[in-house]
C-alpha cells in the first residue's frame, strides 16, 4: 500500500505493485471526482474511492479534482520473453486402481445382505386353500347372478360358455358362437338362443331382442343333465 500526500488530498492505492489486469483501488482522504482517460478503465467509484485497471504494462496517471496518482503497472511476462507457448506435455497415464471394483463389490454385498435380512423378517404368507366347487354348482350360481347383472343376457351367455368349457374339453371359451354350435351336437337347440342373445347384447348397437330371460335361464340349467359324451 502506498500513500501519496498532496496539497489538497491524500491518496492511497493498493496493491502496491499492480500488474496488467489487476484491479487497483485508490482511497482518497476527501471526496474527489476522477477524470476518465484512455489510459485506464474505471471499474467502480464512490466519492472517496475509485477502482481502475489497465492492460498495458506502463505507468498510468489517474487524474482527479483532489490529486493526481501515478501508478506503475508491471507486466506479467518475464524479461525478454519470446512469447512462445510452452511445449505441450503428453497426458500422464493414470495407474490402474482396484478401488472402484472393491467399492462396487462391497456395495453389492451390502445390498445382498439387506435383501436377505428383509426376506428373513418377512412373515410367511398363509396359503388359503379354497374348497373345490363342482362345475355344475358354479354354473347354477352364475345363472342366478346373471339375472341380477346389468347386461344379463351377456352374463348368461358367458356363464354358459364357462360351464361347457369346464365340462366338455372340446367346447373351449375361445370358440366363436358358430364354432361352438357346430361342435355342440345335441346341445345346439338349447344354446342357440342364449348365445345369440348374448352376442347381440355385447356387439349390437340395439342390444338384445325382447325375449323371456327366465325361460332362457331354465333352458341353460337343463344343460347340466346332458350326458357328458358330446357329438363332434
Amino acid at each position: 500500500m502506498i500513500a501519496l500526500f498532496f496539497l489538497f488530498a491524500t491518496a492511497i492505492y493498493r496493491p502496491a505493485q499492480p500488474t496488467v489486469g489487476d484491479l487497483v483501488t485508490i482511497e482518497y482522504s476527501e471526496p474527489v471526482t476522477v477524470k476518465p482517460s484512455p489510459d485506464y478503465e474505471i471499474v467502480s467509484r464512490t466519492p472517496t474511492r475509485v477502482v481502475v485497471r489497465t492492460f498495458e504494462p506502463r505507468p498510468i496517471t489517474v487524474h482527479s479534482t483532489g490529486a493526481d496518482v501515478v501508478i506503475g503497472i508491471k507486466s506479467v511476462l518475464a524479461p525478454n520473453d519470446a512469447l512462445k507457448p510452452a511445449p505441450m506435455q503428453p497426458p500422464r497415464e493414470v495407474p490402474p486402481s482396484r478401488n472402484a471394483w472393491i467399492a462396487i463389490a462391497i456395495a453389492a454385498a451390502c445390498a445382498a445382505l439387506t435383501w436377505l435380512f428383509v426376506w428373513l423378517r418377512k412373515p410367511a404368507k398363509e396359503v388359503v386353500i379354497e374348497p373345490l366347487v363342482s362345475a355344475d354348482i358354479r354354473f347354477r350360481k352364475a345363472v342366478q347372478a346373471a339375472a341380477r347383472a346389468p347386461r344379463r343376457w351377456a352374463a348368461l351367455a358367458d356363464a354358459t360358455r364357462e360351464y361347457l368349457a369346464a365340462t366338455y374339453p372340446r367346447l373351449g371359451v375361445e370358440l366363436t358362437t358358430e364354432e361352438l354350435l357346430a361342435r355342440s351336437g345335441g346341445l345346439t337347440a338349447a344354446l342357440r338362443g342364449i348365445l345369440r342373445q348374448g352376442d347381440l347384447e355385447k356387439f349390437s348397437p340395439w342390444g338384445a331382442e325382447a325375449a323371456d330371460f327366465n325361460a332362457a335361464a331354465e333352458r341353460a340349467l337343463e344343460l347340466i343333465v346332458v350326458p357328458e359324451e358330446v357329438a363332434a
